[in-house]
């Protein structure tokens, strides 16, 4: 497991009481990581080098972090990840729930929610291609702070692009390989609180219609991952490639 890849930090000392039930979204068809996805769903490609799915990192990560419980929204061959969980050996209690129409992101949310075993809890929710590790509670605890409904991790990943540093004069600097982002973007990890499940659509995106109206009335917050936190979305053959080289590097392969 890559537990050592991937550096956390300390807990908060202003604790909110522990979530301990999420949502896996794992429905979508991954077309951009064919022909991976020819035969599994993108949750179910192993991370190279680690001989465990995608799926396999998030769960073992959620136990980890308090979650006691898990409801996987499925879709797209959704038997291949159901074979596997019935097989595997999991650290905590999974569901799955199985689209049998497209519902959307907002849609697909609502669905599985209403499989959680605590309605009156909050929950965490996550794409299932994001490979991460990170405290939780912590961000469970920003979210509490602010009173949200919805708390969105950001990340800031690097640009695959070298940049060029320049003076007022057109004269350059410096060139710089791959910098950090100067944009946060949603890095596919949430914090909801209990009512937010009712407020999400029951068919279409929630970041286009739920999302713009928490924001109007101040209930939405974004937490930033902390500095050194290893993030990555799995959405082409060049992440998984990257994220092998990575996992290589921090092993002195």
């Amino acid at each position: 497991m890559t537990a050592d890849l991937i550096p956390t930090t300390e807990r908060s000392p202003f604790s909110s009481s522990p979530v301990t039930q999420a949502v896996i979204l794992a429905g979508g068809q991954g077309s951009r990581l064919r022909p991976f996805t020819d035969t599994r769903p993108k949750p179910m490609i192993e991370i190279p080098g680690t001989g465990i799915p995608i799926i396999g990192h998030q769960l073992q990560w959620l136990a980890e972090e308090g979650v006691t419980d898990v409801v996987i929204s499925c879709g797209y061959l959704a038997e291949v990840l159901e074979d596997w969980l019935k097989a595997a050996d999991l650290p905590l209690n999974v569901n799955t729930v199985i689209e049998t129409e497209p519902l959307g992101r907002g849609g697909g949310l609502k669905f599985a929610a209403h499989s959680l075993p605590r309605k009156d809890e909050p929950w965490y929710a996550t794409n299932g291609d994001i490979w991460t590790r990170f405290k939780l509670q912590e961000m469970a605890d920003f979210h509490a702070e602010r009173d949200a409904h919805a708390t969105l991790a950001l990340a800031r990943p690097r640009l695959p692009w070298g940049t060029v540093k320049t003076d007022q004069f057109g004269s350059i600097l410096d060139f710089i390989e791959s910098p950090p982002s100067p944009y946060l973007i949603n890095a596919g990890v949430y914090v909801f609180s209990a009512a937010f499940t009712g407020m999400l659509p029951d068919l279409g995106d929630h970041e286009r219609s739920t999302f713009p109206r928490l924001a109007r009335e101040h209930r939405l917050s974004g937490w930033e991952l902390p500095q050194g936190v290893y993030w990555r979305a799995i959405d082409t053959a060049k992440d998984l490639s990257e994220a092998a080289k990575e996992l290589a590097a921090t092993r002195g392969e």
